[in-house]
């Protein structure tokens, strides 16, 4: 038998909740379809294009590969290890030398300041010296006229390389204790009591592989010198001050010396929050030894040769439970695989700790985290930030304790959630204060239809061994904040020019997630003004200084707050200016639709604005904020290190071919929290792009390293990520009701990370599937289930473990 396409069509008999219209979406109560709001409306809370939208339609959005050249400038290519590890005993350089157009190469004696990047550890060389950690680590660069020619020279640099053993994976590592930080335990109540206590034991192993970030635009910069000494850097990048102090710190000079600016980004996705560091660096360092503006852009496989990705993990599990499925204790170990530097594994892996409750209880509980040291790239930041890795492996637990029970997984779940005061308490010590979980879920239950389709499914199953279905409802609670605590804080500046119109500039980058609109919408509501009437500017390090990267999914609450804070004191001055005029008091004086209202005179904005101005009243000002509430102690990973938690909840439903592998995705419903959307179009955007990501990262993303440590997947011919023919025509996404009730900007939660995790949902109805096929009730699937692995799960022996 071969499978049919009418096989793989969702069991929702024409939708979970009506008509499964292709790209069906629902809007928040109140709002409407994307488009500009009627004058004297509210910016906020009503759908609009993203600010560049039309711009890139019409392919006039410029990234850094657009910026007109400066005469002179030089193009750089990067020379490549080809062993993962081992003693680097010279360099030949003469045969690049001799190639046409070369102007130089660039090796670590030619590095001004220190030759270690100046990331928090500071283990990680600039260019590789002594010994070389993994295939694609960078020894150097070529510099020449051209691109092309950089490029053809830097493959013909002969590195003598004397090779070492290589440990490659996370279990080999943590086998012989080879880790990049120290490991972290947490610890509450005594687990091994509970498990010996509990009426049911399960034990089981778990292997998740990483992913590519595969932003549209690779890894670049253009490091322009100036005069006396100065510089100024285009960097496509998440966090330009930390780029401004990494060149800063290898040029030897002062942070004051360095410029870094951004307009936007083709892409991000976490991947750009350190490692976009790492090509300014570089680039700023030709550019300073052969005094020329230098640009280096890396082609896609260099790019996923020397980039790291979402780390790998590896997992050993012990739970007990009783009837119910609910937890009694449970003992988790955390392998994760670094790579050969620690980058941000440290608090990628603590987030991991964080968010291995996702929303359930766990009373006694054990977890300890290990930071493996492996001979690959040094995997780093990627959209959740640990978290999914966190969340992932709870899902599964309770996956394998419902089917070992005979129950539903939903109602393990449920029985599991976070809920009353003996229940509220994350196993970090934060209480669960804004829980929502239980009726955000039964309502998602009741619309999907989630009950109905799996009756029908277990009935299809019965009738069709080839082609098996699986349904799964997962939750989502994800923490926001940045853990660090020093790094929830930002800066913005808003100027009203002398015609009315407005320039808000502000310390987050624009990566397409909508951030500039997003903001723009909040200051113009501020100022009682058309949207029409602002402009975002490039972020840039001399004009809000010392800014956090735009990641932690805190992009809008950070520095749209900051920048309504800016706009406020505007609002304020003008206010008060016009309070003198017509004797009221300022708070009388009201600035909506463009208008300044007083209960004496209404007056245009613009005219307001020209008369302030000729009476010496700021029109700019600036505006801070840091986030309230949170605290942290690291060496304990305990206390309230998030503002508020974002929740969600997926249903998605699957079919998988027995005979082939083959896997698909047919029906997906969400229901996603956001609060009060500032922007419905763009946050169902996010919603709708976080979980297509995740069910990359789940289903068809897989990373292969070889025997000698070489990336095999390095460009889309080898690694998949979702096209529109893996998009279900039913793909329902609705927004929750209700405001946050932290005062965060607007009443909105961040939308950027949560919803990546909505696609656990995809892989526990594939594990369902698989469970249904085997008739055994297990489900011994990694991740991604890509074809082959589904086919290894259906004939794993059903004595090896989970």
């Amino acid at each position: 038998m071969t499978a049919r396409d009418d096989d793989f069509t969702s069991a929702t008999g024409g939708g979970p909740a009506g008509p499964a219209d292709a790209g069906e979406r629902n809007l928040a109560p109140g709002t409407h379809s994307p488009h500009a709001p009627p004058s004297g409306q509210p910016a906020t809370g009503r759908s609009r294009p993203h600010e560049s939208a039309r711009a890139q339609v019409a392919g006039a959005a410029t990234y850094i590969d657009d910026i007109p050249e400066l005469r002179g400038t030089l193009h750089a290519a990067p020379i490549l290890s080809t062993v993962a590890h081992g003693v680097l005993r010279g360099v030949d350089t003469r045969a690049a030398l001799a190639l046409p157009g070369v102007r130089g190469v660039l090796l670590a004696g030619d590095i001004p300041g220190d030759p270690v990047l100046a990331t928090f550890v500071h283990d990680e060389p600039i260019f590789a010296r002594d010994t070389v950690e993994h295939v694609g680590q960078v020894v150097g660069l070529v510099v020449a006229d051209s691109v092309m020619q950089a490029r053809r020279a830097a493959r013909r640099v002969v590195l003598d390389i004397e090779p070492l053993p290589a440990v490659l994976d996370a279990r080999q590592a943590h086998a012989v204790q080879h880790y990049v930080l120290p490991p972290v335990v947490v610890r509450r109540g005594e687990p091994e009591a509970a498990l010996a206590g509990a009426p049911h034991r399960l034990s089981g192993q778990l292997e998740v592989g990483g992913q590519e970030h595969f932003y549209l635009e690779g890894q670049i910069a253009y490091a322009q010198p100036l005069e006396q000494g100065q510089w100024r850097i285009h960097s496509s990048t998440q966090h330009p001050a930390e780029v401004q102090h990494w060149v800063a710190h290898a040029l030897g000079l002062e942070n004051n010396a360095v410029t870094v600016e951004c307009r936007r980004m083709g892409g991000g996705f976490g991947g750009k929050e350190t490692q976009a560091g790492h090509l300014a660096v570089w680039a700023a360092l030709a550019a300073n030894k052969l005094r020329r503006p230098v640009k280096l852009r890396l082609d896609r496989d260099d790019d996923f040769l020397i980039t790291g990705k979402r780390h790998p993990f590896a997992y050993d599990w012990e739970a007990g439970f009783d009837d119910a499925g609910r937890l009694a204790g449970v003992k988790i170990a955390m392998l994760a695989n670094c790579g050969f530097s620690a980058d941000l594994s440290g608090p990628v892996a603590d987030r991991a700790i964080f968010h291995t409750d996702n929303a359930y209880h766990l009373g006694d509980v054990e977890i300890a985290s290990y930071r493996c040291r492996t001979n690959t790239q040094s995997h780093t930041a990627f959209r959740g930030f640990g978290g999914p890795q966190g969340v992932i492996l709870i899902e599964a637990i309770l996956g394998e304790i419902a089917r070992h029970l005979g129950l539903d997984p939903l109602d393990v779940r449920k029985a599991n959630l976070y809920g009353t005061r003996e229940r509220n308490v994350t196993h970090y010590g934060m209480t669960v204060e804004d829980n929502i979980l239980e009726p955000l879920i039964s309502q998602l239950e009741r619309t999907s239809r989630y009950r109905e389709r799996r009756e029908r499914i277990a009935r299809w199953n019965a009738g069709h061994p080839v082609i098996q279905r699986g349904i799964a409802i997962t939750p989502v609670k994800f923490g926001i904040s940045f853990t660090a605590t020093f790094f929830n804080q930002a800066g913005a500046l808003v100027h009203v020019f002398t015609d009315g119109s407005v320039q808000v500039n502000h310390g987050g980058t624009e990566m397409g997630q909508g951030l500039h609109t997003k903001i723009m919408q909040v200051v113009a509501d501020e100022l009682g003004v058309p949207f029409e009437r602002l402009r975002c500017t490039p972020t840039e390090t001399g004009k809000v200084p010392n800014a956090s990267a735009t990641a932690a999914s805190s992009g809008t609450d950070l520095n749209g707050r900051a920048a309504q804070f800016a706009a406020r004191h505007v609002r304020d001055n003008l206010a008060a200016f016009v309070a003198g005029l017509d004797g009221c008091g300022a708070g009388a004086v009201t600035l909506r639709g463009g208008q300044v209202i007083s209960p004496r005179q209404t007056r245009s904005f613009d005219e307001v604005v020209k008369a302030a101005y000729a009476n010496r009243i700021q029109l700019w000002s600036d505006g801070f904020y840091r986030t309230p509430k949170i605290h942290y102690d690291k060496a304990t990973l305990t206390g309230r290190p998030f503002y508020y938690f974002s929740y969600g909840a997926a249903c998605t439903e699957v079919a998988i071919d027995t005979l082939t592998g083959e896997s698909r995705v047919l029906a997906v419903d969400i229901l996603h929290d956001v609060g009060t959307s500032l922007n419905p179009a763009i946050d169902i955007g996010q919603i709708e792009g976080g979980y297509v990501q995740g069910l990359g990262w789940l289903t068809t993303e897989q990373l292969v390293w070889n025997a000698q440590g070489a990336l095999a997947t390095h460009a889309p011919s080898t690694y998949k990520i979702p096209a529109t023919g893996d998009i279900p025509a039913h793909f329902r996404v609705d927004l929750w009701h209700e405001a946050n009730p932290e005062d965060n900007v607007g009443g909105s939660k961040a939308v950027g990370e949560p919803p990546f995790m909505l696609a656990i949902s995809a892989w526990e109805a594939l594990r369902e599937a698989v469970a249904a096929a085997r008739g055994d009730g297990r489900a011994p699937l990694v991740a991604p289930a890509t074809a082959e692995n589904v086919l290894k799960a259906l004939q794993t022996d059903a004595s090896m473990p989970g």
